[in-house]
């Protein structure tokens, strides 16, 4: 098959990433890349018997060295246009110090460095979470802070000391509060290249692994924060990939360094309906 001059790199082999690569993979070649190789192997099987042209690598995002040869083996088969990275951990898989390796400083080597090749004029989707939305305000400071910290201090960060952290799931949070941030201070750099960067930040989407969350020992916890949302249920990944399809194509062409919450209404339920915290 001839190389495509266009390459779309994934970075997180799941149901959300193959749900966006089947709206903009058409036509251009997309590189599949997850830490298990054999996650990739399975999206991309799927998608090559759907008629994409794909091809698999492995990948540690927390790793530089890993992130820059899948870069340079993207490289090889054209030119960057399209970023989308679906990777992470979740509260209930890792380590505070896992999700904060992989959820925050991970995401950050990201964007840093395929914001120095992504072609001008390309676009670029991270997938975070309503995580983000859910934690007590921040000072500017510390936003801030997680915006704009240079990648390889992020970690030494005071707010981020494994000591300041309370447990995984606070964990999560400041990692995706720390998304939305950089996102937006990544945006004036990729900008400088004609190129945008936006994230996505998904409430609970039907996936393999939200199953196993739902018909785990959380699974009440779960299926309460759907049923007391404004939409009544869970997501599912091709209502995030029509938000995902808006910012990478060339209709969002005035969308750049901004978070999209799309989880059917359950934050603004956390904060001013049912879901509200009890108080004491």
């Amino acid at each position: 098959m001839k190389t495509a001059s266009n390459v779309i790199v994934l970075t997180g082999a799941g149901q959300l990433g193959m749900a966006i690569v089947r709206r903009m993979g058409y036509g251009n070649k997309t590189i599949v890349a997850d830490w298990k190789i054999e996650n990739a192997q399975a999206i991309s099987k799927t998608l090559t018997e759907a008629g994409f042209d794909v091809i698999q690598h492995e990948v540690d995002i927390s790793s530089r060295e890993s992130v820059l040869k899948l870069i340079n083996a993207a490289q090889q088969e054209g030119e960057i246009a399209m970023f989308i990275n679906a990777a992470g951990v979740s509260p209930s898989q890792a380590s505070i110090e896992q999700i904060l390796k992989v959820d925050l400083y991970g995401t950050s080597i990201l964007l840093e460095e395929f914001g120095k090749v992504i072609k001008p004029g390309g676009t670029g989707v991270v997938i975070s979470s309503q995580s983000g939305f859910r934690m007590p305000a921040l000072t500017a400071e510390e936003d801030r802070l997680l915006a704009t910290t240079p990648t390889e201090e992020l970690l030494q960060l005071e707010l981020l000391k494994t000591e300041n952290i309370k447990d995984t799931l606070h964990a999560y949070q400041m990692a995706k509060r720390a998304n939305g941030k950089r996102v937006m201070a990544e945006a004036v750099k990729w900008g400088e290249r004609g190129a945008r960067i936006n994230a996505i930040s998904p409430g609970i989407i039907i996936t393999p692994l939200a199953l196993d969350e739902i018909n785990g020992p959380r699974g009440d916890f779960y299926k309460n924060m759907f049923a007391k949302s404004p939409a009544g249920r869970p997501g599912i990944a091709d209502e995030v990939a029509n938000v995902a399809e808006l910012l990478l194509s060339h209709a969002g062409a005035f969308i750049t360094g901004s978070d999209f919450l799309i989880d059917g209404g359950a934050t603004a339920s956390y904060f001013y309906g049912p879901l509200q915290p009890a108080t004491e």
